[in-house]
This record gives structure tokens, C-alpha cells and sequence, in this order.
């Protein structure tokens, strides 16, 4: 079962969770900006799961967070200070963003 977030804030350029199992995330923003779930980023997929990803460019004001909120219990969804905010990350897909992540 997936810890859930106790408490998540941006520190400098770097979102830092706080896991109830005591564990915590440091990700640069960057790269949960590179990792955004969204069907813009990542493309949607057929029902037998193929399809393109679509080239995506980012510029500056893409990795600069402009506000946040958590969607219901399961998810965290970022603007960015470049008009995007279509990603909901969930709660899982944020801990598998953290390579240290037990």
C-alpha cells in the first residue's frame, strides 16, 4: 500500500514530501515537470495501450511553479508559470518519482 502524504511544500526549486512512513522526497522541479502525466505530455494511448508521445518543449517558466493543490485523496496537480496545469500526479506516481523511495 502506497504511504500517503503527510505534508508537501516547494523548497528553492525542489518539491519535498513528507511520507506517513516517515520517508522523505526531494524532487527537482524540473523533473516532475518532465514527468507530467497529462495526455498533452504524454499523449493518450488506444485501447491496446499504443500511441505517440507527442513532442513536448518546455522554456523556462515551464519548470517555475506558480501554485498547487491536492485533488481530492489522491492526487497533487501543479501550474506552472507557463499556462500548464492539465497534470494530476497521484499519490503513487509521486512516491515512484523518488528512485530512493523504499
Amino acid at each position: 500500500m502506497t504511504p500517503q502524504i503527510n505534508s508537501l511544500q516547494i523548497i528553492g526549486r525542489e518539491l519535498a514530501i513528507a511520507w506517513s512512513d516517515e520517508h522523505e522526497t526531494y524532487l527537482p522541479l524540473e523533473d516532475v515537470r518532465k514527468a507530467c502525466p497529462c495526455a498533452v505530455c504524454n499523449g493518450e494511448p488506444d485501447v491496446l495501450g499504443r500511441g505517440d508521445k507527442p513532442e513536448v518543449k518546455h522554456t523556462p517558466a515551464s519548470f517555475e511553479l506558480t501554485s498547487y493543490e491536492m485533488v481530492g485523496g489522491y492526487g497533487w496537480q501543479p501550474k506552472w508559470a507557463d499556462g500548464h496545469q492539465t497534470g494530476i500526479y497521484s499519490v503513487g506516481y509521486l512516491r515512484r518519482l523518488d528512485p530512493s523511495a523504499p
